[in-house]
C-alpha cells in the first residue's frame, strides 16, 4: 500500500456538494483533497449537460455543463488536490488515529477529517446489452446528450419512458427532422404535461415496443436501422435512424466499507443519518448533499451548498477547536481582500 500526504480534509465525491465543499474548505484555510470515482468532475449534473438549470439562487438559467464548469472553476480557487478516476472502497482509521481513505488502486489517503459527498453512489447509465451496441457508442449511439445541436436535422430514436427520455424528446422538437419515442409499456411514467407536449409536437410515439436489434453499416459500426419488437404481438419491424439515444435509467454503485470505529450510522447501507449541521454519528466524518439525511432536508442544489458549508465548518472546528464556528462572508474574508481589489479594478477599467 502506498500512502499519500496528510490533508486536513478528504472529500469523497466530485458533484456539486463535493466541489462546493472543496471551495469552502479552502476559504477556511484547510488543506483539501477531493476524490471522485468518475473520470470527470460535476456529478449527476454532467449527465444532463444540455438541460437548463433554473433553481440556483442568483444564477440566470444555465445549461448543466456550463454550471458544472463554473462549480469546478470555483472549487479550484484555493488549489485543492482534485483526483478523478479513483474509487474509494474503504474508509477507516490508521494507527495514528487519522482517517484513511483507500482507493481501488491500493492508494491510502490520510486526513484529519472526512466529508462524504458521494450522492446516491457511483451513477452510470444502463446500457444496451445488444450486439454492436458498444462499437456504436463511438458513433451514433448515446446514453447522454453531448449537444442538442449535434442532432439537428436528424431522425432521432429515443428509447425510454421516464422523465429524462420524454424531456429529451420535447427538447428535440423543431431541431431534429423526426423524433421517435419508443417505450416498452403502454403508459409513460414521465410528467403528463411533457408527454402531451411531445405528442402535440409531432413526435412519433411507439408504445409496447423495445429495441430488439441494431443494424449497422458493417464498416464504421454506425447504426442505420433499429429493429423494434412489439411486446404484445411479437411483430418485429425496422425503423431507419440517424442517431439513437437510450434513456433506461441508471445503475447505482453505493458500496463502501467502513472499518470499526469509523462506521457512521447509515440507511439502506448508504445514506448517512445525520443532522442539519451535516454531522454524522462518527466525530470527524461529515456529509453533504444527497447522501445525507435529516429532518427538513432540501434535496436541491441550494440544499447541497448549505450542507457543504455546514460540513466544512464542523470539520474546521473538529480539527481546531479554537477556530471560529463559521467562515466570514467573502466580501470581508482575508483570503479574498487582494482578489476583491483586483476584480474591482478590472470592473472599473483600471490597469
Amino acid at each position: 500500500m502506498r500512502k499519500a500526504e496528510v490533508k486536513d480534509v478528504t472529500i469523497i465525491g466530485g458533484g456539486p456538494a463535493g466541489l462546493y465543499s472543496a471551495f469552502y474548505s479552502g476559504l477556511r484555510g484547510m488543506d483539501v483533497r477531493l476524490i471522485e470515482a468518475g473520470e470527470e468532475l460535476g456529478g449527476k449534473v454532467c449527465l444532463f449537460k444540455e438541460k437548463m438549470i433554473w433553481d440556483a439562487g442568483g444564477q440566470p438559467p444555465v445549461q448543466g455543463g456550463t454550471f458544472a464548469d463554473q462549480l469546478i472553476g470555483q472549487a479550484k480557487t484555493f488549489d485543492p488536490e482534485l483526483l478523478t478516476g479513483r474509487k474509494v472502497v474503504r474508509i477507516g482509521r490508521g494507527e495514528d488515529g487519522l482517517f484513511e481513505a483507500e482507493t481501488s488502486d491500493g492508494m491510502i489517503y490520510p486526513s484529519r477529517s472526512i466529508i462524504m459527498a458521494n450522492g446516491g453512489g457511483i451513477v452510470t447509465p444502463q446500457k444496451l446489452k445488444l450486439s454492436g451496441a458498444h462499437a456504436a457508442e463511438m458513433d451514433n449511439l448515446f446514453y447522454t446528450v453531448p449537444s442538442i445541436a449535434r442532432f439537428r436535422g436528424e431522425t432521432v430514436l429515443i428509447s425510454g419512458g421516464g422523465d429524462a427520455a420524454v424531456d429529451w424528446a420535447a427538447e428535440f422538437l423543431g431541431i431534429a427532422k423526426e423524433v421517435i419515442l419508443v417505450h416498452r409499456r403502454e403508459n409513460f411514467c414521465a410528467h403528463e404535461a411533457q408527454v402531451e407536449k411531445v405528442r402535440e409536437g409531432g413526435a412519433r410515439v411507439v408504445l409496447n415496443a423495445s429495441i430488439n436489434r441494431l443494424v449497422s453499416d458493417g464498416f464504421k459500426q454506425r447504426i442505420e436501422c433499429v429493429e423494434l419488437v412489439d411486446s404484445l404481438t411479437g411483430r418485429v419491424f425496422p425503423v431507419a435512424v440517424d442517431s439513437v439515444i437510450v434513456s433506461h435509467g441508471f445503475d447505482m454503485d453505493a458500496t463502501l466499507d467502513f472499518g470499526g470505529e469509523a462506521e457512521p450510522e447509515r440507511e439502506d447501507g448508504h445514506f448517512f443519518i445525520g443532522t442539519a449541521e451535516a454531522v454524522t454519528t462518527v466525530p470527524g466524518i461529515y456529509a453533504a448533499g444527497d447522501c445525507l439525511k435529516y429532518d427538513g432536508k432540501v434535496n436541491l442544489l441550494v440544499g447541497a451548498f448549505q450542507d457543504a458549508v455546514n460540513a466544512v465548518n464542523r470539520a474546521k472546528t473538529f480539527i481546531d477547536p479554537d477556530a471560529h464556528d463559521r467562515g466570514m462572508v467573502s466580501s470581508h474574508n482575508d483570503r479574498f481582500k487582494k482578489r476583491n481589489r483586483e476584480l474591482i479594478r478590472q470592473i472599473a477599467g483600471v490597469e
